[in-house]
């Protein structure tokens, strides 16, 4: 992330910047309200997410899953402040950051303090991927324990691998501009953990057919706009990646990655439309709005890692390539029987490996310059990064969700699944009042008793 190379991971090189140079100290400035205006408009993912895995869910759990896109961005903002930016760029090791930056020490003198803003947009994103993949089954103090852990060490460490410049992945070669990997792939992997230990939503995968309308969200449209604000946010997910905008060429080139990333989600939203209405993404041929905006949102995520190295076609061919690896990913999921009933793993994780191999093959500087050896290099570090993330993701996990299941702390009980957690849990439903309420019935697989809500009629 080209951030990094206006501070250096040290005060020694910020104090470089000569406060009384009137040019200098502009420059400077500018580039702290580039990065804090993109950080503002990231910060608004959070309302896209929230408004997409609201809807996305039954009715009877769209307050419980608001709760927790909200609380995601105050949990990641006390664990990076308290360590979080510590360990992804304090210096001393190539692994972990020691504690330059523990409780904000150090932020001041380092003039740090836009760069930690933009990092912590980032980290509560990693942190927010997750909820959708255990939506309606997870309880809240699980979920309070593993966006604290995400955001505090998870991505932390992950990030000082590949974005600080003494991070193992960085030396070695690995490219990786806005995230694929770091971010991506990283939330992939956390929620397809996340999903796999809690296991599927009661009565999910009870009938053959895995489509199940039983299970379908309750807001289309509350899903459209989700998505739509979390297009824009890609703009600036990307666009501020290069962290700075008083250099020479900086305007042309963060347009130029504001560009590729919105004909990447192009490119996956066109042929996820295409392979739909063939019947190709799941189901019956149609013209489906849900797995279109999936597509879009997954060639966007491929887009993330060589943003800045894409020529325009480039980017409408990786997602182009992207939409297939989301139907499939999608569609293997579920007959593995893993819900995930956002496809976060499919969007993220899928999207992300795709971006950082996809994209070290059609960069401009690698087989599109004819340098194949290039190429063949950058793939082999990229794959190295796509391999070490999934497993520190993977590990840490596996740790955090089994202990929590053995702990019986992981999921809620079958009858509060079944009446609902915005009723047992928060005692505030999202669409209180008549005519709605809920049916009893002895049969928990029966659709009343997973949509929650039914007319009167």
């Amino acid at each position: 992330m080209e951030v990094l190379s206006r501070n250096d991971s040290s005060s020694a090189s910020n104090a470089s910047f000569k406060r009384e140079d009137p040019l200098v100290d502009f420059k400077r400035n500018v580039d702290d309200f580039f990065l804090i205006t993109n950080s503002i408009v990231i910060c608004l993912m959070q309302c896209g997410f929230a408004c997409l895995e609201a809807g996305s869910v039954r009715a009877k759990n769209a307050t419980n899953i608001m709760m927790k896109n909200m609380m995601d961005m105050f949990i990641c903002g006390a664990c990076y402040w308290l360590i979080g930016y510590s360990l992804a760029f304090g210096t001393g090791s190539p692994l972990v950051g020691i504690g330059d930056y523990v409780a904000g020490r150090g932020l001041a003198a380092g003039a740090l303090f836009s760069h930690w803003f933009f990092q912590f947009t980032f980290a509560a994103t990693a942190a927010t991927i997750v909820s959708g993949a255990v939506a309606e089954r997870c309880t809240f103090a699980s979920y309070l324990t593993y966006s604290a852990v995400i955001s505090g060490i998870v991505y932390p460490v992950a990030s000082h691998w590949a974005w600080s410049d003494e991070g193992w992945l960085s030396k070695l070669g690995y490219k990786d501009f806005a995230g694929s990997g770091v971010v991506h792939l990283l939330g992939g992997v956390c929620a397809f953990v996340g999903a796999l230990l809690l296991g599927p939503r009661t009565g999910r995968f009870d009938n053959k057919t895995p489509q199940n309308e039983t299970f379908a969200g309750h807001s289309t449209p509350l899903v459209g706009v989700g998505a739509m604000i979390l297009f824009t946010g890609f703009l600036a997910f990307n666009g501020g990646s290069l962290g700075h905008i008083s250099h020479h060429g900086d305007g042309e080139l963060v347009a130029k990655v504001l560009a590729n990333t919105a004909l990447g989600g192009a490119g996956g939203a066109l042929v996820t439309m295409a392979l739909g209405r063939a019947g190709l993404a799941g189901q019956a041929g149609k013209w489906s709005f849900l797995i279109s905006l999936n597509g879009a949102l997954t060639g966007m995520v491929s887009v993330c890692a060589s943003a800045d190295q894409l020529q325009l076609w480039a980017s409408i061919f990786l997602g182009a390539i992207a939409g297939p690896i989301y139907c499939f990913v999608s569609q293997a999921l579920v007959r593995f029987k893993v819900d995930d009933p956002l496809d976060a793993v499919a969007v993220h994780g899928g999207g992300g490996v795709w971006g950082l191999l996809g994209g070290a093959i059609l960069r401009s500087d690698t087989v599109v310059a004819g340098d194949f050896g290039l190429a063949g290099l950058l793939i082999g570090y990229n794959l190295v990064g796509v391999l070490a993330i999934a497993a520190w993701a993977g590990g840490t996990c596996c740790i955090l969700f089994g202990l929590l299941r053995r702990g019986n702390l992981l999921r809620v009980s079958q009858e509060e699944e079944l009446e609902g957690m915005d009723r047992t849990k928060h005692s505030e439903p999202a669409y209180p009042g008549p005519p709605w309420h809920v049916k009893n019935n002895a049969n928990a697989g029966e659709v009343f008793r997973n949509q929650a809500f039914v007319s009167e009629e």
